[in-house]
């Protein structure tokens, strides 16, 4: 059984005097900072993803007989896909 949740409160701020515009300003370039940071590491995520899904097909591709003839071709399609979506998401992270 899990232990029953309270509310903390955050006293550090006196609630009655808002925060100051710079403060604010500062907060939220750093927010946006951060959240580009993210969107960069997301997006390696996608191209080592895709970069796997690209040896994978490129695998099946070359497997020969054992693989059904339509499954490698779309196999080599996948490879090749995945290679010139990796090079374009690259070029265009570059630039950001």
């Amino acid at each position: 059984m899990t232990p029953p949740l309270s509310v903390v409160a955050d006293n550090s701020a006196d609630p009655a005097r808002p925060a100051a515009p710079n403060d604010l300003s500062e907060r939220i370039r750093r927010l946006q900072a951060e959240a580009k940071s993210l969107a960069r590491e997301h997006i390696h995520a996608l191209e080592r993803a895709l970069l796997e899904v690209e040896r994978l097909s490129a695998e099946i591709a070359d497997g020969g007989e054992a693989y059904p003839v339509g499954v490698r071709d779309i196999a080599r399609r996948m490879a090749e896909d995945c290679e010139m979506k990796v090079q374009t998401l690259e070029a265009i992270a570059a630039r950001a």
